[in-house]
């Protein structure tokens, strides 16, 4: 599920304003761990009807289940650490 969650993240280009791990876009807040400080409901309702700055998605109730699961999934990983990471110029990324 976490897989086509991540799909979806991309084909909404999300990280052009949110960050996961401290890279991407910072017009929103990093996303790492989200799941940490909202619930599914508050989750799914940004989604559905975004923010002054957020656009809402339609989504159907199962793609927002599965991009939640990815928000989860990178929770889960645990806490980005962004000053400790190094992005190469070959995007690789070391600690």
């Amino acid at each position: 599920m976490a897989d086509k969650g991540k799909h979806i993240w991309q084909d909404l280009n999300c990280s052009a304003c949110h960050q996961v791990y401290g890279l991407g876009g910072y017009l929103g807040p990093d996303l790492t761990n989200v799941c940490s400080r909202l619930n599914n409901q508050q989750i799914s309702s940004k989604i559905h009807t975004g923010t002054n700055i957020m656009p809402s998605y339609n989504l159907s109730e199962e793609e927002t289940l599965q991009l939640i699961a990815y928000l989860k999934s990178l929770n889960a990983s645990g806490i980005a650490s962004p000053s400790k990471l190094k992005l190469n110029i070959d995007g690789t990324i070391e600690r």
